[in-house]
């Protein structure tokens, strides 16, 4: 009786750590997918000769997910120009963006999301490199979160603020 009563303390005490531990996985995991899939928009714009853009899916808030597509503009040198859709990420909950994923918006089109032009450089509409980040947090863990950073080159890190505040900047 002893030892199953030294168990099952043990157990309860070890209880937080856990959900805090599947929280912090979770939104590895949609840190991670969220940057695989702008990793290919870049790669394919690159690679294909043509713009790619991962915006919201409704246009609203990244938490309701994203979608990666080829764009076609005006600018655009092929006459016959698809409009191609690779990826979509629905509703992402119990993980959220803090403040909606407010960030990447052109500040000239309002629009949000990440255009890649057809050398694979993230850019505004009127020419100017994109860096700025993402912050997602947990439902069950509100003081945890991560931080997606894009930088002008086009790397992105993901940050613990937690920690390593500094890298964090």
């Amino acid at each position: 009786m002893a030892v199953v009563l030294i168990i099952a303390i043990m157990a309860v005490m070890t209880l937080p750590s856990l959900h805090e531990h599947m929280a912090a996985r979770e939104i590895d995991i949609i840190a991670r997918r969220f940057i695989a899939h702008t990793q290919f928009a870049r790669s394919q714009a690159f690679t294909l000769g043509i713009p790619v853009r991962i915006t919201p899916l409704t246009d609203n808030l990244w938490d309701e997910g994203w979608i990666v597509k080829s764009t076609c503009n005006d600018r655009l040198l092929r006459p016959a120009c698809i409009e191609r859709l690779w990826f979509s990420q629905g509703d992402i909950a119990p993980v959220y963006f803090k403040g909606g994923g407010k960030q990447f918006i052109d500040p000239h089109t309002n629009r949000r999301g990440i255009l890649f032009n057809a050398a694979g450089a993230a850019k505004t509409t009127q020419g100017g490199f994109v860096a700025n980040r993402l912050i997602l947090g947990h439902d069950r863990e509100p003081a945890l979160e991560r931080q997606l950073i894009l930088g002008s080159g086009g790397r992105w890190r993901i940050c613990d603020p937690l920690k390593d505040h500094k890298a964090c900047r």
